[in-house]
C-alpha cells in the first residue's frame, strides 16, 4: 500500500499557557452555546447543532491545524486532539460536527484537493460555512472498501454518476458529499477510485433519513445517485487513485474520533464517581464499598490508556510520521474504552442511569456506533496485522 498522504503538520505550540487558553475558549463556547440541558433537549428532539457551526468557527476552533494562509490556526495535531477531546466531554454532539468539519472536510483538502480547491474550499471551511459528509458505505461496500460499485463515467465536462449510499451522516444537510466512486476497474479492485465532492441538492439525488438507536444528533442518510453530474472541477484529487485518499480521510477521521471518545469515556467516568459519592445504601455512600471503587479504578484506568495512547498518535501526526498502525490502535482503544466504562456507568447508577434525562445513558446509546462506524474494530486489528508483517 502507498505511504498515506501527509497533512498540514503546525508550528510548535506552547503546551502550557497557550494550550490553556484554546481549552478555555473552548469552554467558554460551549457554556454559551451547547450547555449541558442544551445537549439533552437536542438529543430528545433529534436536532442536529448546524447553526452552530460559524460560532465555532468564529472562536478558532474549526482552523486550529490548518495553515496561517488559509485563515488558520498553524497549530500541530496534538492540539487539535486536545480540542476534540474536551469538545467529547463537554459535548459530544456538537463536538463531533467539528470533528467531521475538520477530517472528513479539511483534511481531505489539505492532504490531496487541489490549490484551486483549497483556495476556494478551506477558508470557508474554517469559518464554519461549509459542511462535509462522507458517503463511503453502499449495501455491499464499507469495511471493504474496494467493493464499492457506484460508477462514475466521463461525459463531456465532467462524470455522470449512477449508484447508492447508505449510512452515510449528515449528508442531508452537508454542503458536500465526499463521494468515492468506481471511475475504472470492478468491485474488488482497490485501484479504479476517485474521490467526488456531491451536493446533495444536485439533480439526481435522492435520500431518505434512517432512524437510529442513538447518536440522535447526526443524523444518517440512505442516498440514490441517478445521472448526478459532477464537473471536472469537483473531482478530488487523482482519478482512479481515490482508495489512498479515502484510507487518508479515514485516517484522520480515526485520529480525531479517539480523541472524542476519550472525552466522552472521561465525562462517563466523572458521572460514575459523583453519583457513587451521593447515592447511599445500607448506611453509606456506594463509593465506601471496595467493589464500586475497584470498578471505577479500572475505568478511570481504561481512559488515562487511551488518552496516552490518543496523545501519541497526536504527537505523530504532528510530526509526519507514518502512523497508519497507531491511528488503528488508538481509534480501537478509545472506542472500545467508550463502551467499557459506560457498560460499567450504567451498572452503577442503575435506575438513574436507565432514566431518560439521564446523561450516562446518552453516552452509553450513543458509544454503541463508534466500534464499527469510521471501520469496524475488525478491520483495524487486520490493518494493525498487516502493519505488524502478518
Amino acid at each position: 500500500m502507498p505511504a498515506m498522504p501527509q497533512a498540514y503538520t503546525g508550528r510548535p505550540i506552547d503546551q502550557s499557557d497557550e494550550l490553556r487558553m484554546i481549552l478555555d475558549t473552548v469552554d467558554r463556547v460551549f457554556a454559551r452555546h451547547f450547555p449541558a440541558e442544551e445537549a439533552r433537549r437536542r438529543d430528545k428532539a433529534h436536532a442536529p447543532p448546524y447553526e452552530l457551526l460559524p460560532a465555532l468557527g468564529e472562536a478558532g476552533l474549526i482552523g486550529l491545524g490548518f495553515p496561517e494562509e488559509y485563515g488558520g490556526g498553524g497549530l500541530p495535531w496534538s492540539v487539535v486532539a486536545r480540542v476534540s477531546e474536551r469538545m467529547g466531554y463537554l459535548g459530544s454532539m456538537l463536538g463531533t460536527l467539528c470533528d467531521v468539519t475538520v477530517t472528513f472536510g479539511g483534511m481531505s483538502l489539505m492532504a490531496y484537493a487541489s490549490e484551486a480547491q483549497r483556495r476556494d474550499l478551506l477558508p470557508r471551511t474554517i469559518r464554519g460555512e461549509v459542511l462535509f459528509a462522507l458517503a463511503l458505505t453502499e449495501p455491499g461496500a464499507g469495511s471493504d472498501a474496494s467493493r464499492i460499485r457506484t460508477r462514475a463515467v466521463a461525459v463531456p465536462g465532467g462524470w455522470r454518476i449512477n449508484g447508492r449510499k447508505i449510512w452515510s451522516s449528515y449528508a442531508g444537510d452537508s454542503t458536500y458529499m465526499v463521494t468515492p466512486c468506481r471511475t475504472g476497474g470492478e468491485p474488488g479492485q482497490s485501484r479504479g477510485l476517485t474521490m467526488m465532492l456531491i451536493p446533495p441538492t444536485a439533480k439526481g439525488v435522492h435520500m431518505t433519513q434512517l432512524e437510529k438507536v442513538g447518536n440522535n444528533g447526526l443524523t444518517s442518510w440512505d442516498i440514490g445517485l441517478e445521472d448526478v453530474f459532477v464537473p471536472e472541477s469537483d473531482v478530488l484529487g487523482e482519478v482512479d487513485r481515490g482508495f489512498r485518499n479515502l484510507m487518508s480521510t479515514l485516517h484522520y477521521a480515526r485520529a480525531g474520533l479517539a480523541a472524542s471518545a476519550t472525552g466522552q469515556a472521561q465525562k462517563a467516568v466523572d458521572i460514575a464517581i459523583a453519583h457513587a459519592k451521593e447515592r447511599e445504601q445500607f448506611g453509606q455512600p456506594i463509593g465506601k464499598f471496595q467493589v464500586i471503587q475497584h470498578r471505577l479504578a479500572d475505568m478511570q484506568m481504561r481512559v488515562d490508556q487511551a488518552r496516552l495512547y490518543t496523545y501519541h498518535l497526536a504527537d505523530l501526526i504532528s510530526a509526519g510520521a507514518p502512523c497508519r498502525r497507531e491511528a488503528a490502535q488508538a481509534k480501537v482503544i478509545a472506542t472500545e474504552c467508550l463502551q467499557y466504562v459506560t457498560h460499567h456507568g450504567m451498572q452503577i447508577l442503575a435506575s438513574a442511569g436507565y432514566h431518560s434525562d439521564s446523561d450516562m445513558q446518552r453516552i452509553w446509546r450513543d458509544a454503541r456506533l463508534y466500534t464499527f462506524g469510521e471501520g469496524s474494530n475488525e478491520i483495524q486489528r487486520n490493518i494493525i496485522a498487516r502493519e505488524l508483517g502478518l
